[in-house]
Formats: C-alpha cells, sequence, structure tokens
C-alpha cells in the first residue's frame, strides 16, 4: 500500500483528530488483543471501521501508531497532579507513589506489551529509557531536596536510591498486574510505601 503523506495532529481539523484518534484507540484494542508481533494493519482499519488510505493518512505503519500509544502511555503513568503544599514529605511520596500504581493498573495491558516490545525493538526500548529517566529525574531531586532539609539520608546517592525505587515498584507491579502474582492490594501498596520511605530513611511525620 503506497502511504501517502502523514497529517499530524497539530494541523488537523476537529474532524481530523476525531478519526485519528478513533484509529488510535482501535490500534490499542488490537495491540492488547494480539500483541504487537501479531497485529497488523489490516486489523487496525478493521477494528476501526475505516479504509487503508484513512490510516495512511495519519499513520506510516503499525510501528508509528505503536509509538504514539507508548508516548500517551508514559505520559498517562508519569503525569503527576500539583501536590498539595501541605503534605509533609513523606505523605507527598505517597500521594506520588499511589498515582503511579492507579495509572498502572488501568494501562496494565498495554504495559505488558510495551515492556515486551522494549526487549527486542532497539528505538522502544530507547523510548522506554528516555520515559523512565524522566521519572527517576524527578524523583531524584526530591531525594536531593530532601536531604538537604535533613529529612533523608544522607548518605544515599540520589539518583542511585530513585532507580531502585522505581525498580522496586515497576518490578511488584509487574508481577501483580502482569503476571497475576496473588497480593492483597491494600497491604501490597502499603508494604511498597513503607519501604521506599524507609529506604530513604523518611519518616512518616517529616517534614510537618
Amino acid at each position: 500500500m503506497p502511504k501517502t503523506s502523514v497529517n499530524t495532529a497539530e494541523t488537523l481539523t476537529p474532524r481530523g483528530r476525531r478519526t485519528r484518534d478513533a484509529l488510535l484507540a482501535a490500534a490499542r484494542t488490537v495491540f492488547e488483543t494480539v500483541g504487537f508481533p501479531e497485529c497488523r494493519v489490516e486489523l487496525i482499519v478493521q477494528e476501526a471501521d475505516v479504509s487503508y488510505g484513512t490510516f495512511y493518512r495519519y499513520f506510516e505503519s503499525k510501528e508509528h501508531v505503536f509509538k504514539e500509544l507508548s508516548t500517551q502511555l508514559f505520559e498517562d503513568v508519569h503525569r503527576r497532579e500539583p501536590a498539595d503544599p501541605g503534605l509533609s514529605p513523606a505523605e507527598r511520596l505517597v500521594a506520588s507513589n499511589r498515582s503511579y500504581y492507579q495509572a498502572y493498573r488501568r494501562n496494565a495491558k498495554m504495559m505488558a506489551i510495551v515492556e515486551q516490545v522494549a526487549t527486542f525493538n532497539d528505538d522502544f526500548r530507547e523510548l522506554r529509557h528516555e520515559h523512565r529517566k524522566q521519572l527517576i529525574d524527578r524523583t531524584a531531586r526530591a531525594i536531593a531536596r530532601w536531604q538537604q532539609e535533613g529529612l533523608a539520608d544522607r548518605g544515599l546517592d540520589p539518583v542511585l536510591a530513585a532507580r531502585a525505587m522505581a525498580a522496586m515498584v515497576d518490578h511488584t507491579l509487574y508481577l501483580w498486574l502482569i503476571q497475576g502474582d496473588a497480593a492483597d492490594e491494600a497491604a501490597l501498596l502499603d508494604t511498597l510505601d513503607r519501604m521506599c520511605l524507609g529506604a530513604l530513611g523518611l519518616a512518616p511525620e517529616a517534614g510537618k
């Protein structure tokens, strides 16, 4: 199928944006149903009930649409609402963790596929690393600030601590939400919160 020039989201009419969004939704359904290797443009256009030509007006390939979906996924999972200035550092960390847990859970099927594709596709591995680095950098800056305020263990390297915490949380959620390891939700999330706080030497009442 020869490809036409691709319209970007910024240049679309409202109708065009709706069509593009419908294609993204259809593609996500197909990816979550059959996985990345078995997904074909044919399945996406069937799910969206559009023609091949319509697909290629908005996306170059299944890889292109998967990259767009992956970017949306990471933005959702790593998004943080502005923290209440009245919260202590410990409370902010717990609130941030809970926001991450909730986003991971509502995107679990797509997260599983992204993690799989990142093992054999260099471009998507780099995309995964880029977004993970943004999360780690943000956490490391917060840890460094708490260290300066005398609230967190000053003997820790902020970046390494952020990486270790992210790995612990990610792997635990992966085993629970994707691999199906049985766990009591409240107990598991409370344990992750306590382990993060304990690793930093950050008392629950610190900063109040």
